[in-house]
């Protein structure tokens, strides 16, 4: 059985991977495809997917694969990697370098390790349970910011909220907080890892999106929710904080 310290790093190697392959094909003027939800697609998040998979099948044969564009593969050894091989595809799109290549490894409901690969901006996370969160190599930690006036926080797009509540509460902690910013995707997420935010919230993910993150931000000291304050990767949503402000950024969502 592969330990979590080698899924460690076989989940930063496939990131990486796909980032190479959609670097490669950033700013090189593809075409923008527009799937039934409005998210965009294009053939650079296909071509990193298949680079991902195909690195899978060669080095965990029998594994489980679950995409964001190519769908699911079945598996025979209970594992499953989980893949958004461009995450923030609209800043990809746009020529903006805040995307990311996101790889995860669960067994069941655990993540067994998560990886994000940053190549327009040199920067990469990657973690395990028990085996830390890691920055390009050194050990990633959450801020020590523990008054809410001077932090900042994150979400993705202020059009994403899907009701009045979701968007009320965004409202009321950005009014709080120092700095409010829609530096979003997984990059918001990183920035929360990396002590450079203090929260990064979405009331709306896919699987994809937030596998890779929960043993991100939690090795790096901090706390990882869905929206309604469940400790998961599943939720369908993310609430990243570091853990001196959990409780009252907690506070007023719940308000």
């Amino acid at each position: 059985m592969t330990d979590s310290s080698s899924l460690l790093h076989a989940a930063l190697e496939a990131a990486e991977l796909g980032g190479r392959i959609a670097l490669a094909k950033w700013r090189a003027g593809i075409l923008t495809e527009w799937k039934a939800d409005g998210s965009p697609v294009t053939a650079a998040d296909r071509a990193a997917e298949l680079g991902i998979r195909e690195w899978v099948a060669r080095h965990f044969p029998g594994d489980a694969v679950l995409g964001e564009e190519l769908g699911e593969t079945p598996g025979s050894t209970g594992r499953r990697w989980i893949v958004d091989p461009i995450d923030g595809t609209k800043a990809f799109v746009a020529g903006v370098p805040l995307w990311g290549s996101l790889v995860a490894v669960m067994e069941g409901e655990r993540v067994l390790a998560g990886a994000a690969a940053f190549p327009a901006v040199a920067e990469a996370l990657t973690a395990a349970p028990g085996e830390g969160c890691w920055h390009n190599g050194s050990r990633a930690s959450v801020s020590l910011v523990e008054d809410l006036g001077t932090a900042t926080v994150l979400t993705t797009d202020l059009s994403g909220f899907p009701s009045a509540a979701h968007r009320a509460a965004w409202d009321a902690l950005a009014r709080r907080a120092r700095v409010s910013r829609t530096w979003g995707d997984c990059y918001g997420y990183l920035l929360v890892a990396t002590g450079r935010a203090e929260a990064m919230l979405d009331p709306v993910l896919h699987l994809w999106d937030s596998a890779c993150l929960q043993p991100i931000i939690t090795e790096a000291g901090g706390r990882f929710t869905s929206w309604e304050g469940e400790e998961t990767a599943s939720g369908g949503s993310a609430v990243a904080t570091n853990a001196r402000l959990a409780a009252q950024v907690r506070a007023l969502l719940e308000a």
